[in-house]
């Protein structure tokens, strides 16, 4: 058996592009195409099944892929273990992150990130929504939502505090809410969907379904209004840290946390061994966001 023909096979299972696979290893898509032709000729038995638009694992398939990567790590470990191998992380990690956490706090280390790794190329795709990672192709996603799909791993990288927060002028204008029941006599801005908030609080849990002119998908968006003096709204600390430090939003109802609570997850697929190069990225971040991360010390 081909170990070449297992590292496409095992590179095509995250892409469903055989071009895309055979790019990363060098090889033209009739190359790999080829060479996936082979290992199911060596196996006898089909392993994707294939489109105009992209290729599926077979039942087969999925149940070789763990061996395949079983068998690569060894391969690689073996090679290690003389001196020889690349045990650094290579090639294209592909990454699927929400928009504003990425811009904010993934993005600005990711120049260090990468002078570690001279080897290795990064993809980011960015969306707020959540993305199948098995579907898309992608080593690891950011996530701030609690995990659902058990065929997933999830790692913690960093806390994901909420506060309610709103501008001092609007708070001047419209007053201080003390407890939640007066949230519904204010202007709320809020994310598309999450009109419900949920408080803990020294007189129990309370659920408020809040209502104002406003309400939008992005939670950069969310706060600008906020910050505009459009209203109150809830805001993840690493969101708006920043304005909490120039005084442009002040938090309110400070005896009150939000449920549940929320933290930023790194997730990958349980299917796969963990590559170094997945290794590496959650490694480097959670070394960066250790502790108490940054954007939660600029205000305590």
């Amino acid at each position: 058996m081909n170990i070449e023909h297992l590292k496409l096979f095992v590179r095509l299972a995250v892409t469903h592009n055989i071009s895309a696979a055979g790019q990363e290893l060098g090889l033209s898509p009739a190359v790999a195409s080829a060479h996936i032709n082979k290992l199911e000729e060596s196996l006898n038995v089909r392993l994707v099944h294939r489109t105009t638009r992209k290729v599926s694992l077979t039942e087969e398939g999925m149940a070789f892929l763990p061996h395949a990567e079983e068998v690569l790590a060894q391969v690689n470990a073996a090679m290690v273990s003389v001196g020889k191998g690349n045990s650094s992380p290579s090639g294209t990690l592909r990454v699927a992150a929400p928009v504003s956490f990425a811009r904010s706090h993934l993005v600005p280390w990711l120049k260090g990130f990468l002078e570690n790794y001279p080897d290795l190329k990064v993809d980011f795709r960015l969306s707020d929504s959540i993305i199948d990672m098995v579907e898309g192709g992608f080593d690891i996603a950011i996530r701030n939502a609690a995990l659902k799909d058990s065929t997933l791993v999830a790692r913690k990288l960093a806390p994901d505090k909420r506060i309610i927060c709103a501008s001092p002028d609007y708070l001047k204008q419209f007053g201080v809410p003390k407890v939640p029941a007066d949230l519904l006599q204010h202007q709320c801005i809020y994310l598309t969907g999450l009109d419900t908030w949920h408080l803990d609080g020294p007189d129990g849990a309370k659920s408020i379904k809040i209502s104002g002119v406003f309400k939008t998908d992005s939670g950069e968006v969310v706060r600008d209004a906020a910050v505009a003096g459009l209203g109150i709204t809830i805001s993840s600390t690493w969101n708006c840290y920043q304005q909490l430090a120039k005084g442009e939003l002040v938090p309110i109802l400070e005896n009150y946390t939000l449920s549940p609570e929320t933290a930023i997850w790194a997730v990958y697929p349980s299917s796969r061994l963990l590559a170094p190069k997945v290794r590496a990225f959650i490694d480097y971040y959670s070394e960066k966001f250790a502790g108490t991360p940054y954007w939660d010390k600029i205000h305590l």
